[in-house]
């Protein structure tokens, strides 16, 4: 049985986790930004800003008192966003990687001494397909999550001497509730973004078994999702194939943009 922590558990992606974890018979404690929240019976809850590196000292503390330790750390709190490099703010930027990259850094750096005095541990960082592959309109999405990506990997090899192991999860859209978290100047952007997300034959849990599943492998990059694989596979092995897609794309928002345009000043 292991102790295991979940950020970002109230809700989607997390919250599947949780549900699977305590499932499984480990001890959870799920967290979010929230105040309250009633967790799957078995599991726990307290609040946790992943904004704030006081918070996260306090979670440290608490697995330490009630726990002696802890097992599992899952990095899953995000939020969704994106948009056109020109039309994207620059306060959207600040916020997306100061919740989805600075909070991972910060949930690392606050568990990696406990890691290194027990001498085990296992960091899962919830990244996105966009940390591997990067579509247009998504520049500060596929930047945080690449950087999710890049994190993890320097971890697993800085970790391993002290028998720590480092995942990262890189799943394609599913059905969750991610579309509610995007905000920002790029209106269109958040439109297409909703609906791939809500439209997706996929959902949270089948997401979850297949990253619990990677978890038990210890495997490193886990891609829960045939969508997400091929894409990952067809950058990696037919690199023109996958640039062709994304410039198709790129072009379909161009002129999805300018007939947007044109259509608002006829209105004027």
């Amino acid at each position: 049985m292991s102790r295991v922590l979940v950020t970002g558990g109230a809700s989607g992606l997390g919250a599947a986790l949780v549900a699977r974890f305590v499932a499984d018979g480990h001890q959870v404690l799920s967290t979010d930004v929230a105040a309250e929240s009633t967790p799957p019976a078995g599991a726990e809850y307290r609040q946790l800003n992943v904004r704030d590196a006081g918070d996260w000292d306090k979670a440290v503390a608490w697995c330490e008192e009630n726990w002696g330790g802890l097992d599992i750390l899952v990095n899953n709190a995000g939020i969704a966003t994106g948009g056109r490099i020109d039309v994207e703010s620059l306060d959207e930027w600040d916020r997306v990687v100061d919740i989805n990259l600075m909070g991972v850094v910060r949930g690392c750096r606050a568990f990696t001494p406990l890691f290194k005095r027990q001498r085990s541990g296992h960091i899962v960082n919830t990244a996105s397909a966009a940390g591997l592959v990067h579509p247009p309109m998504m520049s500060s999405y596929n930047t945080v999550k690449a950087g999710v990506v890049a994190l993890s990997e320097t971890l697993s090899h800085e970790l391993h001497p002290y028998g720590v192991t480092v995942s990262v999860v890189c799943p394609s859209f599913f059905r969750t509730n991610l579309g509610d978290s995007i905000q920002g100047d790029d209106i269109e952007m958040r439109a297409t973004a909703r609906k791939l997300i809500e439209k997706s034959p996929r959902t949270a849990d089948e997401i979850a078994a297949n990253v619990i599943t990677g978890i038990k492998k210890h495997q490193f990059l886990i891609i829960p999702d045939r969508p997400a694989l091929l894409a990952w596979r067809t950058k990696r092995f037919a690199r023109p194939l996958y640039d062709r897609q994304m410039r198709k794309i790129a072009t379909r928002a161009r002129d999805r943009a300018e007939t947007a345009t044109k259509q608002a000043a006829g209105d004027r």
